[in-house]
């Protein structure tokens, strides 16, 4: 499977999923005629496939693209890595950054690899909880490293638009595997990240 990013979108798709938001458009009460809004379907289309590409990308193939043999057995911790994902229950984005560490067992992968990975699970209807578990697996089962850990923080728009309107609130996630599950190597990782911590 590939895991470039969306460069040219399914026709058949684009045509069926512009037909459905002209039509929710024309429900909320405006008028999908009208100048302004002639494009739009077509552009929420495309946008939300390319939000919803990561159903099409394969995390192994994408560890497994730069999988190395090296004899390393430190910690290896990627933070910040941004991440925009579409919150399933009311289809509204969360967004924020996840911190993940893993210690080899024989292999490495690329840097921007665990990035990557991050892209096609966050590129998904999802809850923060099951993208923090799901990175972790990936990780995981693919490298096969002595453990890992995942730390997502994110900031959700439908807690910040809707409903209690907490614009300030963030949600903090964590898994951990092997080693991590061990409080001092689980807490050497969190000390190494908690300046990027909110």
């Amino acid at each position: 499977m590939s895991y470039k990013r969306i460069e040219q979108y399914d026709s058949e798709a684009t045509l069926a999923l512009a037909k459905s938001y002209k039509e929710i458009i024309t429900n909320l009460g405006e008028d999908a005629e009208r100048e302004g809004l002639l494009k739009t379907p077509e552009r929420i289309a495309k946008a939300m496939q390319y939000l919803t590409q990561g159903y099409e990308l394969d995390a192994k193939a994408i560890l497994e693209s730069a999988k190395f043999h090296e004899d390393v057995s430190e910690m290896i911790i990627v933070k910040d890595i941004e991440l925009y994902s579409m919150c399933e229950h009311h289809m509204l984005p969360f967004y924020g950054k996840a911190h993940i560490a893993y210690i080899p067992n024989g292999y490495i992968t690329g840097l921007s690899k665990i990035a990557r990975v991050v892209d096609v699970f966050s590129r998904r209807l999802q809850v923060q909880e099951r993208l923090t578990e799901q990175i972790l697996h990936a990780i995981k089962d693919t490298l096969n490293p002595v453990g890992v850990a995942v730390v997502i923080e994110a900031s959700h728009l439908c807690m910040m638009m809707r409903g209690v309107s907490k614009q300030n609130s963030v949600t903090t996630t964590s898994a951990f595997s092997g080693a991590f599950e061990a409080n001092e190597t689980r807490g050497e990782f969190l000390r190494l990240i908690t300046n990027k911590l909110h």
